[in-house]
């Protein structure tokens, strides 16, 4: 299965922030056990490339990501470093180019209809509404209808209380941040069996909502 089909199955990014050597391994792991395969390591912290660069080596069974990338030199160092897909939180055709240019998987930043149509054909593969929950589901609804060809991840105050509501409304994706991950809480064993247990408990809304969409 390739990268954009993986995270599309999946229907979740976990976003983390503060990733470093140490801490990245068991909070991967963690997800992972929860049903969630994939991860995004945001780049705005010292130790991010480093960490990214540990999890890609020692986690093979893992999608690794890069996130927060707002330039073309980061987007080529952390493709380097083994990133798999790069996520930004605004609109770079820079940052498109140079991740396509390296055969990894865009996912840009986008808020208004014009610049997600504007990323999406500029070769980004996926858009990111950030920050979805400014605008809520009916935004996102409102997008889909008349682009249901581009693939949105919603970002920015999702959680297992709103997620749901965001697939129902058209969204392919959530990107889940710090109600889901957030490493200020440590890593110790009783906070990984904690995001193990909340991966698990968004992987089942998700898959709820994609059933029941079947069926309406």
């Amino acid at each position: 299965m390739d990268v954009l089909t993986t995270i599309k199955k999946i229907g979740i990014v976990p976003v983390v922030r503060g990733a470093t050597v140490d801490n990245i391994l068991p909070i991967a792991s963690a997800l992972r056990q929860g049903g969630i395969p994939i991860i995004e390591i945001t780049m705005e912290t010292t130790e991010a490339l480093a960490a990214l660069e540990k999890a890609t080596n020692e986690l093979n069974d893992m999608l690794i990501g890069a996130g927060t990338v707002l330039d073309s030199e980061t987007a080529q160092q952390a493709i380097f470093a083994g990133a798999r897909f790069i996520v930004s939180p605004s609109l770079s055709v820079d940052v498109i180019k140079a991740t396509k240019q390296h055969q990894a998987i865009s996912i840009a930043g986008g808020l208004t209809p014009t610049e997600i149509v504007t990323a999406f054909q500029h070769g980004a593969d996926m858009v990111k509404v950030f920050p979805a929950h400014v605008f809520g589901p009916k935004y996102i609804q409102s997008l889909k209808d008349p682009l249901p060809h581009i693939p949105l991840m919603v970002t920015g105050g999702i959680n297992r209380e709103t997620v749901g509501e965001y697939i129902k409304a058209g969204a392919d994706v959530a990107g889940i941040g710090g109600s889901l991950v957030n490493v200020k809480h440590g890593w110790a064993a009783d906070e990984l069996e904690a995001i193990t247990q909340r991966a698990t408990e968004l992987v089942s809304i998700i898959q709820k909502e994609r059933k029941e969409e079947m069926h309406a």
